[in-house]
């Protein structure tokens, strides 16, 4: 049996961000630390390519498999992850969304300062795989079939003009997705997808619904050592699996009156 795989989900990396990322955000010195706990406690990270190519392969992975993964696209994330990473030789994913991110695609939108193209190439050029996060952050189960294909292939398309390699991996903004969202990412040609779940990843969940725990602001020392060791997560994430459940409703209930107006329309 494949065991569970911790994937941990940050967002902002900084010491000061803007209102609206800071809850979704650590501190420099947070981030830190947490990496030093997963090194000290021998945990290896993967790419989200190498431990679907894995799980898919049969293939071995390292005795405590981790994923670190940033979505979004902060500036942060080059700033102050990219060096920490760097010093203990650590892999890392980086979904983007390339509507938020600077430079010449830029459609505005996004919640805080964003990597610009030549930092998105220099993380990948250290080793960080770089994933698509759909072009302007939408919550993608709630988006009519045209829009869903152009969020997922124009984000795929500016990703490989821009790094030279098409991506492989997606991550659904807010964590929404649905039976035909995922159908419509893995015909843009991503081969796994990431949703959040805060619960640990498993082979079972198949390749376009794998769970990952969310790293907060408030997430303290001993908490993060707790969740990478798959120890009390659902003690921890009970309140917002709650609301989860509720939001899950709502939305459903949201796109089906949408359909029904286009039909009778």
């Amino acid at each position: 049996m494949s065991r569970a795989v911790p994937i941990l989900m940050y967002h902002a990396v900084g010491p000061h961000p803007a209102k609206a990322a800071y809850g979704l955000s650590v501190s420099p010195e947070a981030f830190a630390g947490q990496m030093e706990v997963l090194g000290e406690r021998g945990f290896t990270p993967l790419t989200t390519a190498e431990l679907a190519a894995a799980w898919r392969s049969g293939g071995p992975l390292p005795r405590r498999p981790v994923l670190i993964t940033f979505d979004d696209g902060y500036e942060g994330v080059h700033r102050y992850a990219l060096p920490v990473l760097a010093k203990h030789g650590f892999a890392a994913t980086l979904f983007v969304s390339t509507g938020w991110l600077r430079g010449a695609y830029e459609e505005g939108g996004a919640l805080d300062t964003m990597l610009d193209w030549e930092q998105v190439r220099e993380l990948a050029a250290a080793g960080t795989e770089i994933g698509g996060h759909t072009h302007t952050h939408p919550q993608m189960d709630q988006l009519d079939d045209a829009r869903l294909a152009f969020e997922s292939v124009r984000c795929r398309d500016v990703i490989e003009a821009e790094t030279g390699r098409a991506p492989v991996s997606f991550a659904y903004p807010y964590g929404y997705s649905s039976r035909r969202v995922r159908r419509a990412v893995r015909a843009a040609g991503f081969a796994q997808a990431l949703a959040v779940g805060n619960a640990l990843a498993r082979r079972r969940q198949g390749p376009y619904a794998l769970e990952r725990v969310t790293v907060r602001r408030s997430t303290g020392i001993e908490e993060f050592a707790r969740l990478a060791e798959g120890r009390g997560i659902g003690r921890s994430f009970a309140a917002d699996r709650v609301l989860t459940k509720g939001y899950a409703l709502v939305r459903r209930t949201r796109r089906a009156g949408a359909s029904l107006v286009r039909t009778r329309t």
